[in-house]
């Protein structure tokens, strides 16, 4: 069994506001008024301050915000070998708001190569002030699912089958290279099963042709191949979320749908799930978590309004969800980040602050750390 303390009481899902200081440099940036060298100068001074802000929470735990990227999914799939960014005919569309037109495609055969965000590890890593830096990427059903067959090169795959046993190598081999790079936690961000818990867009799925239940069987699949040779003593969690643009969500519906298969059978060494709102559904699905090793981080303060939560009705609903796993396998976050995207949710600096700090608040009052 790992001694990684990993995950902690009180954790972070990953993504911050991005400061203005980011948002005039990728803007100039943009604009070929600033150079990559300095655009990265200024991204590892805001890094560096909003590493200082998690650790002043109370945080042992801290990431880099994302800060480097757009999206929180596009940037590092853009940074993989066979797979091209293209600005598609429309945005992904959330509840009343649709994001920029951005999508990937897989072009030629799919590999890990040198991946950028190897070099943005090692920087958080060395600034990371005695907390745990933690790394977040999309999950590898995040590549396939919004577009199917048809972000699929048939030249370069004329049978999917192939595909996924090369996406689950890709994976294996990011896992192994960040390893490498001195990560003991990973976190896989993975809107899909949430999505698979939505009538609606499942109806999409069977749309274009595709079986949503046997979709979610090849993506368990890919996920366990690629975690089969991981080192004891690296934390790989999962942050399952419905969607988050602006302050907006994508999906609705609770995880019984796929709990038995996502919680029973993919060999993930934390869940963290999105509890903050009734689209979540109840804490009776978490039945299926393995006892023993495996948590969950239940993401009860939500990142999408600033309005601050009551200390006692989180700790109530942790009771609450402990009926259904020991008090001792569960944790505490935020519902999802506050960034998914650049534009950021529609909160302040202040409001994300105090959030963080009430979780590691009521973390300290549940488990006494």
């Amino acid at each position: 069994m790992s001694l990684n303390p990993a995950p902690f009481p009180a954790d972070v899902v990953g993504s911050l506001l991005r400061p203005t200081a980011i948002k005039n440099a990728r803007q100039a940036h943009q604009a070929g008024e600033l150079d990559a060298r300095d655009l990265r100068r200024v991204e590892d001074e805001a890094i560096a301050h909003a590493v200082k802000s998690q650790c002043q929470c109370g945080l042992k735990v801290v990431t880099d915000g994302e800060f480097r990227r757009a999206w929180w999914h596009f940037d590092f799939f853009e940074g993989l070998e066979g797979i091209e960014g293209y600005d598609a005919e429309q945005g992904i569309q959330f509840a009343g708001v649709q994001t920029k037109s951005r999508n990937v495609r897989v072009t030629s055969k799919l590999g890990f190569g040198r991946h950028p965000m190897l070099e943005d590890f090692t920087f958080l890593a060395s600034i990371a002030e005695g907390a745990v830096p933690k790394m977040t990427i999309p999950s590898p059903s995040v590549l396939h699912f919004r577009g199917g067959r048809g972000v699929v090169s048939e030249e370069a795959y004329p049978n999917i089958d192939d595909f996924f046993i090369d996406l689950a190598n890709v994976y294996k081999d990011a896992i192994s290279a960040f390893y490498a790079a001195g990560c003991r936690y990973l976190q896989l961000d993975d809107t899909v099963w949430a999505y698979l818990c939505s009538q609606e867009q499942r109806a999409l799925v069977i749309e274009r042709g595709e079986d949503p239940d046997h979709l979610a069987q090849v993506y368990a699949e890919v996920i366990n191949q690629a975690l089969e040779d991981k080192p004891h003593d690296l934390v790989v969690g999962m942050h399952v979320c419905r969607g988050n643009f602006r302050s907006t969500w994508i999906s609705e519906g609770g995880y019984e749908p796929v709990a038995e298969l996502l919680f029973g059978s993919v060999n993930i060494d934390a869940f963290f799930l999105e509890y903050d709102s009734d689209r979540a559904g109840d804490f009776e699905p978490l039945r299926f978590i393995k006892p023993g090793h495996q948590k969950v981080v239940l993401g009860l303060v939500t990142t999408k309004t600033g309005e601050l939560e009551d200390p006692e009705t989180i700790k109530a609903r942790i009771h609450e969800a402990a009926h259904f796993v020991p008090l001792e396998q569960l944790c505490l976050s935020t519902q999802c980040g506050f960034a998914s995207t650049e534009e950021g949710n529609t909160i302040t600096e202040a409001e994300q602050q105090a959030k963080l700090a009430l979780v590691v608040q009521v973390a300290s009052e549940v488990w006494g750390e």
